[in-house]
């Protein structure tokens, strides 16, 4: 029996080859019911995608994951480009992105924080890289991630207690937001799947899946 779908996972995520011969909807079909058989198999986990063997428009690739979404517990958090010129714009629209909200609200650094190294941002502040365990970084706004956080971040250090700290993985040994402050052990334990986003609620730090856009969340105002 010839396959026109098949999936390959990995630790970086999913790989669905399709087919570039049969009609799209025929393919479609044939999606939905290779991750409804498999469903049980995968379980109820949040994972990047890329989609393999056949040029879809964007309507297509969205058709994809929402098939898969609706026949399966998996949770689609991205889909990763594997053209080299989309993915080239994609960074460049980023990097543009990154550049509006610098001119907007402050800063933005592009690098990892090493142990021992910290950054203070007098707004709020968008890190390219990953926060290690023993750096710290503090700012008078928002704190964003885009990377892992396991050392210890201070969101609103001046009392906003609107502030927030979200990362693409997170892992602190410390969390601080205004005067609200939780400690973590810094082990590099996760506290949960995907971008999280921690806030401060009645006095206390609450940690919360963040499964919106994470630029489209954050109030940088």
């Amino acid at each position: 029996m010839h396959n026109t779908v098949v999936i390959k996972g990995s630790k970086s995520g999913l790989s669905v080859y399709l087919d570039p011969e049969p009609p799209f909807s025929e393919l479609l079909h044939d999606v939905a019911t290779k991750f409804r058989e498999s469903a049980r198999f995968w379980g109820s986990v949040q994972m990047a995608l890329t989609l393999e063997g056949r040029e879809l428009t964007p309507a297509e690739e969205f058709a994809v994951v929402n098939t898969i979404t609706e026949n399966s517990q998996i949770e689609i958090l991205c889909l990763l480009d594997t053209n080299a010129q989309r993915v080239e714009r994609c960074e460049k629209a980023l990097n543009d992105k990154l550049m509006e909200l610098n001119s907007r609200t402050g800063q933005f650094y592009r690098g990892d924080l090493l142990p021992g190294e910290s950054f203070d941002s007098e707004a709020s502040i968008v890190i390219i890289g990953d926060v290690m365990s023993g750096a710290r970084v503090t700012a008078r706004g928002n704190i964003i991630v885009l990377g892992e956080l396991k050392g210890a971040a201070h969101a609103g250090v001046a009392g906003s207690m609107d502030a927030v700290v979200a990362a693409l993985d997170m892992a602190p040994a410390q969390i601080r937001i205004a005067d609200c402050s939780s400690t973590f052990g810094g082990r590099g334990r996760r506290l949960g799947r995907g971008p999280m986003v921690a806030v401060a609620s009645e006095g206390e730090i609450s940690v919360r899946s963040l499964k919106r856009n994470l630029l489209n969340f954050i109030k940088f105002s």
